[in-house]
């Protein structure tokens, strides 16, 4: 789409709008921003966009009287499409997209995608840092934090885009067409949006509805929900495994990773020289290794990057050790699956930090993986906290104390473990009963332990 003297909306001014709103303007385009937040409450977000002529409508003005009359709106994914501007953006005919599907079309790099429920972060991440080792510039975008619209225009034919995709993402899609996708797993998560896990899976795997001859959709094998995906994309099938052999993808072999094309196998290098640790970090690794070998990327590339990559920050971080006990951040741990894998990561015993906004979530799977674990006391915090408390009990696990305060939490945690243990920040929840995203949350979590 040409966007010269094209008159679009866009809604919702976080980092994703306001983005969209300074690509567009460069774009050329007549741009009207909207946000149901008065604009004193928008007054620091909306800074980049100062000097630009840029029509606002804020707080109770935030639906134009003028609607029909616009060529586009452009929403943020963390705007709901049952919201009543996109509802009356849509009452009104005009073409709706996200912000991703606008950076995808403005870009001209070469687009590579990882969606899932967990795992995205770190494989997005993995995958960006191997182009960059090839020596390519490379932009890793979307819902890691960095949007699409942020570097769009500077994203040239020689050089890469890396997209982490969330399910609100591919609601607002339409031709959004990676050459190579990965879907690394489906587990129970965003139900609070969705309503239904059969929406939730339908919407996710929307990421390979326009990929076609040439491309590449690299499936999960291990996970049922995902191996079935196999039968109704529109591209070529590429697996990963840690537990067969794939003719297409990536897989362990003994103790090796090794990608095979068609049968033909290289191998890549031993899994204990995989420098991130745990299970769900090798899967993370044989998807990124699948989707690298299939971009053309060589073994050697692709092997010292596994060797030499540290992982990404609130997924499993040690912060420090304080008197020697280790705080470890998990804040990235916003779902029932994603905290279940941290658990398992934990080698000594261990304090758990759990409790968040609610995402209509079951927490039995979480309570029984405690009760089998290493997690000897669970301190529960925010609007999920007597849920989880609930779930733990039901499975026999009694060692629980309340916070009121994140802050509370972290110091009743301190007085529960001993030298050698650890105390482990992983909500299983969203933080936005506390915090403005993860991020935020994983930050103040890491002040706290500096201050011990």
């Amino acid at each position: 789409m040409n966007f010269e003297g094209k008159k679009v909306l866009v809604c919702g001014m976080a980092r994703s709008g306001v983005s969209a709103a300074q690509c567009l303007y460069e774009l050329g385009a007549r741009v009207t921003i909207s946000d149901s937040k008065a604009e004193e409450k928008l007054a620091e977000a909306l800074q980049p966009l100062e000097g630009m002529d840029i029509r606002r409508c804020l707080g109770d003005q935030a639906q134009p009287a003028d609607l029909e009359s616009y060529d586009l709106a452009v929403t943020s994914p963390g705007i709901p499409m049952q919201a009543p501007i996109l509802r009356a953006v849509q009452a009104a005919g005009v073409p709706l997209i996200g912000e991703l599907e606008l950076g995808a079309q403005v870009s001209r790099a070469p687009l590579y995608a990882v969606t899932g429920t967990n795992g995205k972060t770190t494989t997005t991440t993995l995958i960006g840092e191997i182009f960059r080792n090839l020596g390519k510039t490379t932009y890793v975008v979307g819902n890691i934090g960095y949007p699409f619209t942020a570097c769009a225009l500077r994203c040239g034919e020689e050089d890469v885009a890396v997209a982490e995709v969330s399910s609100f993402q591919l609601e607002t899609i339409s031709t959004f067409h990676p050459h190579i996708a990965v879907m690394c797993n489906i587990t129970e998560d965003h139900l609070n949006r969705h309503g239904t896990m059969e929406e939730y899976i339908r919407v996710k795997e929307r990421i390979f509805e326009n990929m076609g001859q040439g491309d590449y959709a690299v499936l999960n094998l291990d996970d049922p929900i995902v191996r079935g995906m196999a039968e109704r994309i529109p591209c070529a099938p590429a697996f990963f495994s840690r537990r067969q052999e794939v003719e297409t993808g990536a897989y362990l072999e003994g103790e090796e990773v090794v990608f095979s094309l068609n049968g033909h196998k290289k191998r890549v290098l031993r899994a204990d020289e995989i420098r991130i640790p745990g299970e769900h970090n090798l899967e993370n690794a044989l998807a990124a290794t699948a989707l690298a070998m299939l971009a053309g990327v060589p073994a050697p590339v692709v092997r010292h990057t596994l060797k030499t990559f540290p992982g990404v920050e609130h997924r499993i971080e040690t912060v420090r050790t304080v008197e020697g006990v280790t705080y470890i951040n998990d804040s990235k741990g916003t779902n029932v699956d994603a905290s279940i894998r941290a658990v398992r990561a934990m080698k000594a015993p261990t304090v758990l930090l759990a409790g968040g906004y609610d995402k209509h979530t079951d927490f039995l799977p979480l309570a029984r993986e405690i009760l089998a674990s290493k997690i000897h006391t669970v301190v529960v915090l925010g609007d999920t906290a007597e849920q989880i408390e609930r779930a733990l009990r039901a499975v026999g696990f009694e060692s629980i104390l309340h916070a009121k305060t994140f802050e509370e939490a972290v110091l009743l945690a301190r007085s529960c473990a001993r030298e050698g243990e650890n105390v482990l920040l992983s909500p299983a929840c969203a933080s936005f009963d506390m915090f403005q995203d993860y991020e935020e949350r994983g930050r103040v979590f890491k002040e706290i332990v500096s201050r011990l």
